[in-house]
């Protein structure tokens, strides 16, 4: 048989296909992107690397070289890059200094990094909040400068009629205003304040700074003279009735009470809650049962004929077979047959409060008990600032807490007077006392000289 032709042409190119193919197959990949750095120049472009050639890297911009460690990869027979390790590092920024009034975490300042300002509370932040290390010219540095935290800052209060508060130069976080009613002319209705005398400044979620509250008003209070048909007061005696003034009602033997026996003047010149009424009691009522130191359930004036009511003692009292709570009913002729009270034990007894310029109108007792209540009446020319009927609640404590009489603002403005003329009366007769007397002597000294130098 005779041996195949092959043209030579064609011969070599199977060749260099077959070569080209065994290269292919025995060669190192092109090496994956580093973040930290990248290929020399005339590495860039190739696709395949024989083994035992060589490739070298440069440190990217941000990144320094480790000292010690190669930048050269080498490719291995087995058709492997050889790998140091990594040979550059990032490089830092330098640390930007503290923060006044706020802080931020600088546990990484290397390059590509974030540093995230916060400040602290009543203070915002000037500036940027967020700085990052980025490449400056050779190397690196921040984005930004280092923010300052100021203090929250509020506009001035807002004004009010009739109404001042001490004006500062500025106005900042947590620093408070108070208000107070201007004076009024003698024989004039006085100015009451309605609503919380002091507001703050705070700051809302966007942290502007922002009053507490609206400002309170200064208005002219006066509720009328309070008249419950048979009935009469016990307290609350003096008029005129100004805002918060309280009054004290009972009913008169054989009728009783529908509605709140304390009422108080409120700031549209009513009394809250209204004046109570005093019912006639009837053979088919049941005026409410009086049980100290408990309650009634439900908690009416009265009750009808047959009509039953819970009652529970206040904690630490209870009834003398030890139970808490016990059911009456209403029977005939208004009786609720034989009530039964709550006995409270007897530590925390408390004594009566120590009111100045005041005293107590009723209820007061040597020693008191959980549930007692007193009235608080003040002295003529004194205030009532609190509640008038408070009630004892163990450990010497009263709730609402104890009231106090403060000086009523006429008397304030007498007194002021009365001193005033006391002052200049005072002030004259010392200017007439010791001129006078000087006046005297100068002019004995003054004759005596005239004879010495004329004698007769």
């Amino acid at each position: 048989m005779g041996r195949l032709s092959v043209p030579p042409p064609l011969l070599l190119v199977l060749l260099l296909w077959r070569l080209g193919g065994a290269q292919d197959e025995g060669t190192c990949p092109k090496p994956e992107r580093l973040e930290y750095a990248e290929l020399n120049e005339p590495f860039r472009d190739m696709q395949n690397f024989p083994p035992r050639s060589n490739i070298s890297f440069t440190c990217r911009p941000g990144y320094v070289r480790v000292s010690g460690m190669s930048l050269t990869w080498t490719c291995g027979d087995d058709l492997q890059w050889s790998k140091p390790g990594m040979f550059c590092t990032a490089r830092k920024c330098e640390y930007p200094g503290e923060l006044e009034n706020g802080h931020f975490d600088a546990t990484d300042l290397t390059f590509g990094s974030v540093l995230t300002f916060y400040c602290n509370e009543g203070y915002r932040i000037q500036g940027k909040e967020k700085i990052s290390c980025d490449i400056v010219k050779e190397g690196v540095g921040w984005s930004g400068a280092l923010p300052y935290c100021e203090k929250i800052p509020c506009e001035p209060p807002p004004k009010i009629a009739n109404g001042d508060y001490e004006e500062r130069s500025s106005y900042v976080y947590q620093s408070s205003v108070t208000y107070r009613c201007r004076d009024v002319p003698r024989g004039s209705d006085p100015f009451s304040l309605i609503g919380p005398d002091t507001i703050h400044c705070t700051a809302d979620a966007h942290s502007n700074g922002v009053w507490s509250g609206p400002p309170p008003q200064c208005r002219v209070v006066k509720c009328e003279d309070p008249r419950v048909e048979n009935g009469r007061k016990t307290s609350g005696f003096g008029l005129p009735y100004r805002y918060k003034d309280s009054v004290v009602f009972e009913c008169n033997q054989g009728y009783v009470m529908v509605g709140e026996m304390v009422i108080t003047c409120e700031e549209n010149n009513t009394w809250v809650p209204p004046k109570p009424t005093c019912e006639k009691i009837t053979a088919d009522v049941c005026p409410a049962p009086k049980i100290p130191n408990g309650v009634l359930i439900p908690s009416k004036p009265a009750y009808g004929k047959g009509e039953s009511v819970q009652i529970r003692c206040n904690a630490g009292c209870s009834f003398p077979d030890g139970s808490a709570e016990v059911t009456v009913t209403c029977q005939e002729q208004s009786s609720w047959g034989a009530l039964q009270h709550c006995a409270c034990e007897a530590e925390g007894s408390g004594s009566t409060p120590v009111i100045s310029y005041g005293t107590v109108t009723h209820g007061q007792k040597p020693s008191y008990h959980v549930g007692d209540f007193i009235t608080i009446e003040c002295y003529t020319g004194y205030t009532l600032h609190g509640e008038s009927r408070i009630q004892y609640i163990g450990n010497n404590q009263w709730v609402p807490a104890v009231p106090t009489c403060q000086l009523s603002g006429y008397v304030i403005a007498i007194i002021c007077v009365i001193v005033v003329v006391v002052v200049l009366l005072a002030g004259f007769w010392i200017y007439k006392k010791f001129f006078s007397q000087n006046g005297d002597k100068r002019m004995s000294c003054a004759r005596e000289e005239h004879k010495e130098t004329n004698p007769a």
